[in-house]
């Protein structure tokens, strides 16, 4: 992600949790007593702070509990009930003691252990007990530096049954209870996560549609609606976009990733939703957690799969810890502001100083985005459970990972090597923001790099080929053109694997594609080829496919993250509906739904191999291939019509015979006398075995301009 502006740093959270919110925990007065149901004792709090090491606390070992206290057995539990995180008004005595207990819920079968963060006055120097449930014991209690926090550690056992728990609270001859859910895990089909099988649908839900324009604006949080502000919120929400869901799929998606949808509260510029004020809490403005249940469950109705887009790297200035941290170095602190210095590199550089990593690491992303220490291993538990507390509770397919190299390289590690032990069918991808192919390639799980680190990150989005694409495509390019991209994809051997890069051409912070090619269509085609049929897994911007420019460059980011039309009451438009995509943008989206269409069943692209041949004169062709199919692209980006040179590809081409345009579904057979037109993308499938015997050849782009 990037941000525009810096609005000043709040240090009051301003995100109460409205009367209406769900507690996660019923609460009781509960008789003390010396022992706990299960007969384990209860566990005090230990008088000594933590030791300083390099200046800083010493929390304790690298799995995250503290020196000294037991550590938590592998087995865990999970979540069921999953409202807000705060306790509910009117929960009794406990619940005007304890402000919040997190995660909100959990489940038993887990092998994530479980850390609850407990905030209430006064409450690091109470003791914590287990009451109502066998197998289920508090092992270690951690205060934080504020007299207010308690982390504590239970133990689950592997036969541990489901139900609520008694936490029961005692402190000299003060006692109350809380109760706390230990569900059974979700009975849920096999699952899988993204792959080179799907296609990505990216969308920003303040900008597709408003599903429900009461919630528009919410009395708990900073900003109001105003649709005449590109950098203010517009109303768009989860309502609106599981409405929707139709269009996406018959589109040719495979899976939606929607930017941030837990609330930030920041007084403006919170419609990205990058600023998190509440980790546990969807935005009310996008509908709530309900809401987001609600979605998850639609895609999946529809085949659909979900990406949740995480941030670790930071939280946002309002979000409700900052009035008063756990630790003091919960967030990094500096005298002054400090931004980060964005130099990557320093995480690979052998030359690199201490200095320049420490503040790419400690630096915050913006005044409005405090950066968050995960050498704190309470801060990393908080994330690790986080994380998994929102796949099982919602079902949701993957993680997307914004700022990746901004986080602690060692933490970020360990976090996704701990949510991918819980899940290990889960794909992850991380927004690795560099055009640096060997720098790129050393946050990919696998790679063998020189200083022996392994980030267990199997997925990256591809930045630098997007930038080679947009490079080829730009109208008066000066970046080499189709030779950039050839050059771009020869440098696949350096990654461990091409195939799980997310490709595309541009997202929410970058250019939008027609104003990348100066609103041609021809050339807008072209892109959306070569996207479906080459190696990765592709994702689209939403309304991209209708060719939607930046409404006004001047205003950047606000402006190219436009509404999408037809989205609110009233719009001039409406392109959720065929008939309201006339023209050339109805044009090109149908030619989208035809090819990604079509890729979701071709097998090849998803686990085919490439060959390539050096682009001439503005020519480049490729072909993707197993032992059973084959698919031919040939790509003129030039302004001239041209001759296919068949007789250069036989070492591959010659088993080939008739093949289908995978666009117009005509048979086609080509030779060294078929010609493409100006400016277009041809795509043709083959079954392998035969000699060509060819004639005719006809564009993916327009049936009229291939000639022989």
């Amino acid at each position: 992600m990037t941000t525009e502006s810096e609005p000043m740093l709040r240090t009051a959270s301003g995100c109460d949790a409205p009367s209406g919110k769900a507690s996660c925990a019923g609460v009781a007065d509960q008789p003390s007593a010396g022992t706990a149901a299960d007969g384990s004792a209860s566990v005090g709090v230990a008088a000594d702070k933590p030791a300083i090491r390099d200046g800083r606390p010493a929390y304790g070992t690298a799995d995250g509990t503290a020196d000294g206290a037991a550590a938590v057995p592998s087995a865990d539990d999970r979540p069921a009930a999953g409202g807000a995180c705060p306790l509910g008004a009117g929960a009794g005595e406990g619940g005007s003691r304890i402000e919040r207990i997190e995660p909100p819920s959990w489940w038993v079968g887990m092998q994530t252990p479980l850390q609850l963060l407990v905030k209430g006055r006064g409450f690091a120097s109470w003791q914590v007990a287990v009451d109502g449930c066998e197998g289920v014991r508090v092992t270690a209690l951690h205060p934080g530096t504020s007299p207010n926090y308690l982390f504590v550690d239970v133990a689950i056992a592997p036969t541990a049954r489901p139900g609520r728990i008694r936490l029961r609270f005692t402190r000299g001859g003060e006692h109350f209870g809380v109760d706390y859910e230990l569900a059974a895990r979700p009975q849920r089909p096999q699952r899988a996560s993204f792959s080179t099988a799907d296609v990505l649908y990216l969308v920003m839900p303040d900008r597709f549609a408003d599903g429900d324009p009461s919630t528009d604006n919410d009395p708990s949080t900073a900003e109001r609606c105003d649709r005449r502000d590109p950098f203010g919120r517009h109303g768009g929400d989860l309502p609106g976009l599981t409405r929707h869901l139709d269009y996406i799929a018959r589109l040719g998606a495979t899976a939606v990733w929607c930017t941030p949808v837990l609330l930030d509260n920041e007084p403006h510029q919170s419609y990205h939703g990058y600023a998190t004020a509440d980790y546990y809490r969807v935005d009310p403005r996008m509908g709530g957690n309900e809401a987001y249940f609600t979605f998850v469950g639609e895609c999946h109705r529809r085949g659909l799969k979900v990406v949740m887009d995480v941030v670790t790297n930071h939280c946002g200035s309002a979000h409700w810890w900052m009035e008063e941290p756990p630790f003091d170095d919960w967030v990094h602190r500096h005298r002054s502001y400090t931004p980060t210095n964005n130099l990557f590199s320093t995480h690979m550089d052998p030359n690199a100083s201490r200095y320049d990593l420490e503040v790419l690491q400690s630096g915050w992303f913006d005044r409005s985005m405090p950066d968050m220490n995960l050498d704190n291993p309470f801060v990393l538990n908080y994330f690790r459970q986080w994380a998994v507390w929102w796949i099982e509770r919602a079902g949701i397919d993957g993680l997307r990972v914004d700022t990746y190299p901004y986080n602690e390289k060692g933490p970020m590690s360990a976090w996704c090597a701990s949510v991918r032990r819980e899940y290990p069918w889960l794909n992850i991808v991380g927004e690795c923001w560099t055009t640096d192919i060997p720098r790129l390639a050393y946050w990919q799980s696998g790679q063998m790099n020189r200083d022996g680190f392994d980030s267990h990150l199997p997925a990256l989005m591809d930045f630098p080929l997007q930038e080679a694409l947009c490079s080829a495509l730009r109208p008066g390019r000066r970046g080499g053109g189709m030779m950039r991209l050839y050059d771009c994809l020869a440098d696949d051997f350096v990654y461990h694997n091409p195939s799980n890069l997310v490709t595309f051409f541009g997202n929410h912070d970058t250019e939008r594609l027609a104003d990348v090619v100066g609103g041609s269509w021809r050339r807008m085609k072209i892109a959306f080829a070569l996207l479906a049929t080459l190696r990765g897994i592709p994702q689209i911007f939403a309304g991209d496919e209708l060719g939607l420019r930046t409404t006004d460059a001047a205003q950047g980011h606000g402006a190219l993250r436009c509404d999408f039309p037809g989205g609110w009451a009233g719009d001039a438009r409406n392109c959720f509906e065929e008939s309201g995509r006339l023209g050339e943008a109805g044009d090109l989206c149908a030619y989208v739904q035809r090819l990604f269409t079509w890729r979701r069943q071709c097998r090849v692209l998803h686990t085919g191999r490439t060959m390539h041949f050096a682009p001439e004169d503005e020519c480049y062709a490729f072909f993707r291939y197993d032992r059973n199919a084959c698919v031919f692209v040939f790509v003129n980006n030039s302004r001239r019509r041209v001759r296919i040179p068949w007789s250069h590809y036989a070492e591959i081409a010659a088993p080939l015979r008739e093949g289908r345009n995978v666009v117009t579904g005509e048979r086609v057979t080509l030779s060294e006398r078929s010609r493409v037109a100006p400016l277009t993308a041809l795509v043709v499938e083959f079954d392998r075995g035969v000699a060509p015997t060819g004639r005719v050849v006809c564009d993916a782009g327009d049936k009229s301009a291939a000639e022989q």
